[in-house]
């Protein structure tokens, strides 16, 4: 599969003129296309609700768009509670994931009647003692174990720091209705960024087959089951993308092969992506501003991890496209780096690319999730700005890029850099 950028070099040297690289881009288009098909392929599931993961992209004019969608998000944090409370998301709009969560963010989540989803077993108490259980609750379950699918390990749930054990889910279930609450949620994350149709669907057999448990033994009212996140998408271009049309087919096989006969076929289907919504629909613009002959050939780039922190952090791959050069023969070998003092900065190492110029335009694909949201300041660094590429074919800015001014901004209680120049 080509990746093609979102923007044609032509567009790049236009928007440069009002938006100087390095920019983030997102194409509004795309990213609204991707939400009406996911919603059609639950469309069997009369309570079917996505909750885009605000982590992923935490944007207010994204946001909206997706809210324009119908989807609701999922919250971990105070400021994305906050975020989405400004934006008009309430009650069952939310859904507050989190985990070692301080007292005020229960509360603050209970405040906006969002759906609470309880980490741990002990966080019942917590949560009674401090912000009161809710009518409807939800627990989060982690099977424990490693989680394949074929011959493939995908992931390993047992090493992860997430959910309930199922004894725990059973207990949890019994002491939460004693303390008040009539309807109850599902939710586990157990394999990330998957690039398989097989995953969802095998997810949802464990959950659903679960839910039946659940309700046999300890006769929970089980209004929901969220699937959670990780459906992934290919960073790499030799890989295709995951079809959602097959993955809702396959989820609903299971719904009626699980639920339905177990009198469940009112439960709710929800879903809490991140990186399938929005990573295919953004771009980081960049520009070559300097090359290193030295015992490799060396591209530097006018942004760094700090924008794009995936590469450096876990050795990730993402795509790079050299605007102009779309046809060109991929015939030398670089490492593409940022301007960090540490050696890790780099987008790519040993990447075969088309001769790179100084003053090239360079696209780093895939930036849409867990791309800006990720930035960091560390070496003084100042995150880039977001643009919105609008299905009129404009260019809407929807981040301003931060300046020294937003850096020293903490120091604004005392006076030790008054004198400084801005």
């Amino acid at each position: 599969m080509k990746k093609k950028p979102i923007l044609t070099l032509n567009q790049v040297k236009e928007i440069e003129k009002t938006y100087p690289t390095p920019f983030h881009i997102y194409d509004e288009k795309a990213i609204r296309e991707n939400a009406r098909a996911l919603k059609k392929a639950f469309s069997w599931n009369q309570g079917y609700r996505e909750y885009f993961a605000v982590k992923a992209t935490p944007n207010p004019f994204i946001l909206q768009l997706l809210q324009e969608e119908g989807c609701g998000v999922d919250c971990s944090s105070m400021t994305e509670l906050m975020l989405s409370e400004a934006l008009g998301f309430h009650d069952d709009d939310i859904m507050f994931s989190s985990n070692v969560t301080p007292v005020e963010e229960y509360k603050k989540a209970a405040e906006l009647g969002a759906y609470i989803n309880l980490d741990d077993y002990t966080h019942i108490d917590y949560l009674a003692d401090n912000a009161g259980i809710p009518e409807t609750i939800c627990c989060r379950y982690n099977p424990g174990g490693v989680f394949e699918l074929g011959t493939d390990i995908m992931d390993n749930p047992g090493d992860a720091k997430y959910g309930f054990t199922k004894d725990q889910m059973i207990d949890g279930y019994q002491k939460l209705m004693k303390l008040g609450a009539k309807n109850f949620g599902i939710h586990a994350f157990i394999a990330s960024n998957t690039v398989s149709n097989e995953y969802y669907p095998t997810l949802a057999g464990i959950l659903f087959e679960l839910a039946v448990e659940l309700k046999e033994k300890t006769g929970a009212n089980i209004t929901f089951i969220n699937l959670s996140g990780g459906i992934g998408i290919p960073y790499t271009p030799d890989k295709e993308p995951n079809d959602i049309a097959v993955i809702g087919e396959g989820v609903r096989k299971q719904f009626e092969k699980i639920l339905v006969p177990a009198g469940m076929g009112d439960v709710a289907i929800f879903t809490e992506l991140g990186r399938f919504m929005l990573g295919p629909y953004a771009n980081l613009v960049t520009k070559c501003i300097h090359q290193k002959h030295i015992y490799k050939e060396y591209v530097g780039l006018n942004t760094c991890a700090c924008d794009l922190m995936r590469p450096a952090m876990y050795g990730a791959y993402h795509h790079i496209t050299v605007l102009g050069k779309e046809d060109a023969p991929c015939d030398c070998k670089y490492d593409v780096t940022g301007s960090l003092c540490e050696n890790n900065d780099k987008f790519a190492v040993d990447r075969m690319l088309p001769k790179v110029d100084i003053g090239d335009y360079l696209v780093i694909h895939d930036t849409g999730a867990h791309g800006y949201s990720m930035g960091y300041n560390y070496n003084g660094k100042l995150k880039s700005p977001e643009l919105l590429l609008k299905e009129d074919g404009t260019v809407q800015m929807i981040r301003r890029g931060e300046t020294a001014k937003d850096y020293f901004s903490t120091f604004d209680f005392c006076d030790i850099l008054k004198d400084i120049k801005y």
